[in-house]
């Protein structure tokens, strides 16, 4: 592999947004919104640390055969500290902080972390760039992240436990993850900025493994080789290649509204999957949140 040490410059982001950025991101969301009721899966045969160690190591097998396959260049030295970001956020922090709380909370819970997410990523993503979107677009962001938080809150009669402090450092971890990749992303091919994050947060997650397998008990039951199976191959690299190339595609701040979305499709997934129940306020909150993403998705944003 050889060093790119060029970098083109990203073009401005149209006020109304790409068709298939949309579309791309749209996809991410989906992919992403099995993710928690995945790691409950894995969790029936894992432990939590072998089962954040482990979607990690695998996903970085997949990302390193995806990079020699296609011979991909070396990143630019000026990209690494946002590649350690990225490793850091989305390959280590966000998988082992969110399987420690699933170990506790049900999955309709800790989906408030996703509806904070697209605030947080907005939020993190114009403080690095210092590009800042419309006030129409913070109040309806601020509108959709509200509802869902509330939302999720109530089902749980809002009482803040040990897993939401795992949730709530999840969130702020994988913001920044988000952001710096979304950022990279506007130069970078969004696949490769994942299968870089994972390979260089392979020797944590190796380390992880090793340590963990070795303690907690491990049950090769078919829930949970297909739950480690999604979290490893979709949800630590595959959703995240079609979620940065959306980023990059139609911006950071308008793509991280799409997520508002993410928490009710996560909730469908944990009644149909793990049986958990679903509130009645749930169309309630969906329209108003679709009719956020409406107003984001159509408002200039960076």
């Amino acid at each position: 592999m050889k060093s790119d040490s060029s970098a083109t410059t990203a073009a401005p982001v149209s006020p109304l947004p790409n068709a298939n950025g949309t579309l791309f991101a749209a996809l991410g969301v989906l992919t992403f919104s099995f993710s928690f009721p995945g790691t409950v899966w894995a969790l029936d045969g894992f432990g939590p640390w072998s089962a954040a160690g482990v979607r990690g190591v695998l996903a970085a097998l997949i990302a390193v055969v995806a990079l020699l396959a296609t011979r991909a260049k070396l990143p630019a030295r000026s990209d690494w500290p946002a590649l350690a970001v990225v490793a850091g956020g989305c390959a280590v922090g966000f998988p082992l902080l969110t399987t420690l709380a699933l170990q506790t909370s049900s999955t309709a819970h800790s989906a408030v972390v996703i509806g904070a997410l697209p605030m947080a990523t907005a939020v993190i993503f114009a403080l690095i760039t210092k590009r800042y979107p419309s006030r129409l677009f913070w109040v309806a962001a601020g509108t959709g992240a509200a509802t869902v938080i509330v939302f999720t809150l109530s089902q749980n009669h809002g009482l803040p436990t040990v897993a939401d402090v795992y949730l709530f450092a999840a969130l702020i971890v994988c913001a920044a993850g988000y952001a710096e990749g979304g950022r990279l992303s506007a130069h970078m091919p969004g696949w490769r900025v994942i299968a870089w994050g994972v390979v260089l947060a392979a020797p944590v997650n190796l380390v992880v493994s090793a340590f963990a397998l070795a303690h907690e008990p491990v049950h090769f039951t078919t829930k949970a080789l297909a739950g480690m199976a999604y979290i490893a191959a979709i949800s630590q690299f595959g959703s995240f290649v079609v979620w940065y190339r959306g980023m990059g595609l139609i911006g950071v701040a308008r793509a991280s509204q799409l997520q508002l979305a993410q928490p009710l499709l996560t909730l469908v997934w944990s009644v149909l999957l793990l049986g958990e129940d679903l509130s009645p306020a749930v169309p309630v909150t969906a329209v108003i949140v679709l009719a956020c993403i409406v107003v984001t998705q159509r408002t200039k944003a960076s």
